[in-house]
């Protein structure tokens, strides 16, 4: 029963028990704002994170690595970035693949807490991938701006625990590699990771630890601006 069971279940399905098990829809839909801090290493390097999103606005990632610091914004209509390692420390505009293949992040709970079939989004289930001891259903998601990416979730908890996509990042494309751990559940009921570890192109591994998270808190959404 258990195997034909699972074989049968579509993408779909896949994706609504997923959103049910971070915090379900109406839950989500409740959350204006979410503001995150951590701490972060990158390949040995110690800093600080901060993650501010606006649901369905705009989300920014703020990195401070031993005095550098680096950005990623991503609004409704574009991105923006600081990325000291491609050699320039202004704010520049994302090239277009690089946004619409994170674009999603303005969304709490990706882009499956809303209508998503209904805004052109594609599902197919690939079947189930290991993913650690974890034999992990494997979906692929296709974005209204035909941005490709590969999800993983935990057949048990339906939590998303690996994400692949391809992504481009100083100008080169590369395979970005999230791997999702250490799942909490807030007070108002949705649940997150508290452990990325990202992987770009083999070069640059990245693993934050979420600290402190806030739910609601008034967002000016000029922090979204490009300065």
């Amino acid at each position: 029963m258990g195997t034909a069971f699972v074989s049968a279940q579509t993408a779909d399905e896949i994706i609504g028990k997923h959103v049910s098990a971070i915090g379900g829809k109406d839950q989500i839909s409740q959350i204006t704002s979410l503001y995150m801090e951590g701490t972060m290493d990158a390949m040995g390097n110690q800093g600080a994170i901060k993650i501010t999103q606006v649901n369905g606005k705009g989300y920014k990632q703020e990195i401070d690595v031993m005095g550098t610091q680096v950005v990623f914004c991503y609004t409704d209509s574009f991105g923006w970035q600081i990325y000291p390692m491609s050699g320039n420390y202004n704010a520049e505009t994302m090239p277009e693949s690089q946004y619409q293949s994170s674009r999603d992040q303005i969304f709490i709970g990706g882009p499956f807490a809303s209508d998503y079939l209904a805004s052109g989004y594609k599902v197919e289930l690939l079947g189930q991938e290991a993913v650690g001891m974890t034999n992990a259903h494997k979906v692929k998601v296709v974005s209204p701006a035909n941005s490709e990416s590969i999800y993983y979730f935990d057949p048990e908890t339906f939590y998303l625990i690996k994400m692949v996509q391809q992504s481009e990042m100083g100008g080169q494309t590369m395979e970005v590699v999230a791997n999702y751990s250490d799942f909490q559940k807030a007070e108002n009921g949705l649940v997150l990771p508290h452990s990325v570890d990202t992987n770009y192109g083999g070069q640059v591994f990245l693993t934050v630890k979420i600290a402190k998270v806030e739910f609601n808190q008034p967002v000016d959404l000029a922090v979204f601006a490009k300065p």
